[in-house]
């Protein structure tokens, strides 16, 4: 049995979960509705506040997506009562960002500006105080399409180890190289 497909999901005040007889799990809450296709062989119960994810064979295939979608599940649930968060820090000289709607205007040290289209599910905002680095802060209620759309920020700069120049997340480690040292005669 899956450690993590047999634990029970809590509902919490506010949020329903709906499943059709089309295997479509539907979560509705305060920061919005989010729904998952389930594929043949996996079974979701709804009863007391609380949602059991029950594969009905041994199968290889409904062994590996009993935890996957159960996770899946918790993910939405969390996201339409609490929701999520990602923040993320430019770091380098002359990176700007500004929000115009939900068009992102990335400076990264390039001859040119990139205009990135921020999906309307995403709400994004862009901090850029005096003497701090410009912060992008991402809001969303699904997870997936937040963390895609962290990852194509990231992709346009991504982090190097020299510096510590480049597109990093908030409270994020990076593994630092030391640099040439120049030979002693």
């Amino acid at each position: 049995m899956s450690r993590i497909g047999k634990l029970p999901i809590e509902i919490p005040a506010g949020v329903t979960v709906q499943v059709s007889k089309e295997n479509l799990v539907t979560v509705k809450g305060p920061k919005g509705e989010l729904s998952q296709q389930l594929k043949p062989g996996i079974e979701v119960e709804v009863a007391d506040n609380i949602v059991n994810v029950k594969r009905l064979s041994e199968d290889k295939d409904h062994r590996s997506l009993h935890g996957l979608y159960r996770s899946l599940i918790n993910n939405m649930v969390i996201g339409v009562s609490k929701g999520y968060e990602i923040k993320q820090e430019l770091v380098g000289v002359g990176y700007r960002a500004e929000t115009q709607g939900q068009v992102l205007d990335l400076a990264l040290g390039y001859s040119h500006h990139i205009f990135l289209g921020i999906p309307e599910e995403v709400k994004v905002t862009a901090v850029m105080d005096k003497r701090s680095n410009p912060i992008v802060t991402l809001n969303s209620c699904d997870k997936q399409l937040i963390g895609q759309v962290a990852a194509k920020i990231r992709s346009f700069r991504p982090p190097e180890p020299y510096k510590g120049k480049g597109i990093k997340f908030v409270g994020e480690v990076l593994r630092r190289k030391a640099g040439k040292t120049a030979a002693a005669k």
